[in-house]
């Protein structure tokens, strides 16, 4: 399949009409010859090209350099439909409904932290359950889950989980509209009763980082970041809850796709017309677990300064522990491009790929307006992870999109193999690196090998125009399921 990709620059290449049946779209992938030649999967271009196929999709199936293998749509991909023809799939969101990530500042140093490093990684792993089936503190009714999903992070805040800044700094305020807690389903309930404030397992984590280079003195001293002060980063979703409301909607689009009559190369992008009941119903479920989520990072995020107030006796305001921004990015909003010169509605879906609009957009928090929106890229545990800023091409080429994270290059089974008869604690501690984790085997499977170098994938995004780059964090304590 290789053969069929065109290079249009040395970050784009594109796979055009026609190359494959069924395509209504070109797919574009942006990437470097560097990232093709070590950390790149073949099988992704046919999911490129499957999702090309959709019903109602405008201008192109958009693949990030974090690509790699999903569930449906790659992971990395950005799918744009039309809201009044076209059609919406879970599987262009991924069964982690909104998973994003949030970055708090603190006015704290790298010396500060090291001081006290071993009592807050404990009191934070502790505060903060994480792991496989991981449950909270908060154990909530079903009409406490009800209002959560309806109010989203302002559910959290009304009561006491955090501040009214909060709200804020967090794309969309933390709360979708639609949702409807009435598309839940029962298993969906219970799962969710017990997992706000949880990190869960897999790729999620808590870091406390230091701020190692600043490349915008101006966007960063907007943002309240200074080189050699310490920010904490928190990546987690839904949980099993969003998991299951996807799982159910999965099963109704399978009914859907032969009740509409939707012919499509792959099953995994089950879907159903936006208008239909069945679309309707999804988004509002969707919207539901994308509140779940917003409310579990606002709490854990509550829990992560009261850790800082215990160990360092002081208070959060004090200590300058201020939200910087919070994203998803695995959701699917409704927006307004211009597609061929008119501005159109469109159900933009991105899977593993983050919002980034351009500075003056009117989504943007007023205090970041002028220099764009925060784009806030994850690593590895190992290596780095950055901030960025959204830009005008981003609305030109890929919908406002930029990527979401380094991406994998080795499945979980092969990190598992590649670690064996190693101890990946001891490497990192070499490097001052200190992690504490529920499973040994989560710590094997999230390698830093097992991930592309996110530098390169970030340098990608920057060179294309999508994202410009702010600031480089490097990680110190790290909190893993």
């Amino acid at each position: 399949m290789l053969e069929k990709l065109k290079k249009v620059n040395e970050y784009k290449y594109e796979i055009p009409v026609g190359s494959f049946p069924g395509m209504r779209v070109p797919g574009w992938i942006f990437m470097t010859e560097e990232l093709f030649k070590t950390a790149f999967e073949e099988d992704v271009i046919r999911q490129v090209v499957n999702a090309s196929a959709l019903p109602g999709i405008v201008k192109a199936s958009i693949a990030m350099p974090d690509i790699h293998y999903g569930y449906g749509l790659p992971i990395g991909g950005v799918v744009a439909t039309d809201w009044y023809e076209g059609i919406v799939s879970p599987g262009g969101v991924g069964y982690d409904i909104n998973c994003g990530v949030r970055l708090v500042r603190t006015n704290l140093e790298e010396k500060d932290i090291l001081k006290v490093k071993d009592s807050l990684l404990s009191i934070l792993f502790k505060n903060i359950p994480s792991g496989v089936g991981s449950t909270g503190k908060l154990k909530l009714s079903t009409s406490q889950l009800e209002e959560l999903m309806v109010k989203g992070s302002k559910w959290a805040v009304e009561n006491g989980f955090g501040i009214e800044l909060d709200l804020e700094r967090t794309e969309s305020f933390g709360r979708l509209e639609g949702a409807d807690p009435s598309k839940i389903s029962t298993r969906a309930f219970e799962r969710g009763k017990k997992q706000i404030g949880t990190l869960g397992s897999g790729n999620h984590f808590l870091e406390v980082q230091i701020i190692e280079e600043i490349f915008d003195e101006q966007k960063a001293k907007t943002m309240g970041l200074e080189k050699g002060k310490v920010t904490v980063m928190i990546h987690t979703g839904s949980r099993g809850f969003g998991h299951q409301v996807a799982s159910d909607y999965l099963d109704e689009m399978e009914l859907a796709i032969k009740k509409y009559k939707i012919k499509l190369p792959d099953k995994e992008l089950a879907c159903a017309p936006i208008q239909s009941k069945e679309g309707q119903d999804y988004l509002k479920a969707m919207a539901s677990a994308a509140n779940f989520a917003w409310v579990n990072r606002q709490v854990i995020m509550h829990w992560v300064r009261e850790s800082f107030e215990k160990v360092f006796r002081v208070s959060f305001e004090k200590l300058g522990m201020n939200l910087i921004y919070d994203h998803a990015h695995n959701i699917v909003k409704k927006e307004e491009h211009v597609i061929n010169g008119k501005k159109r509605l469109l159900a933009i879906h991105r899977k593993g790929a983050t919002r980034a609009f351009p500075p003056g957009h009117p989504d943007i928090p007023e205090i970041y307006r002028k220099i764009g929106q925060p784009v806030l890229i994850p690593g590895d545990m190992g290596r780095y992870s950055y901030i960025l800023t959204g830009t005008q091409k981003a609305m030109e080429e890929s919908f406002g999109t930029s990527c979401h994270g380094a991406g994998r290059v080795l499945s979980r089974h092969k990190a598992i193999k590649k670690a064996k008869g190693r101890s990946i604690e001891k490497e990192l501690r070499a490097k001052g690196i200190y992690v504490k984790s529920d499973s040994r085997r989560t710590i094997m499977e999230e390698m830093p090998e097992a991930y592309k170098d996110v530098s390169l994938v970030v340098d990608t995004i920057e060179k294309s125009g999508i994202s410009v780059k702010v600031a480089k964090l490097r990680p110190l304590l790290v909190v893993k399921g």
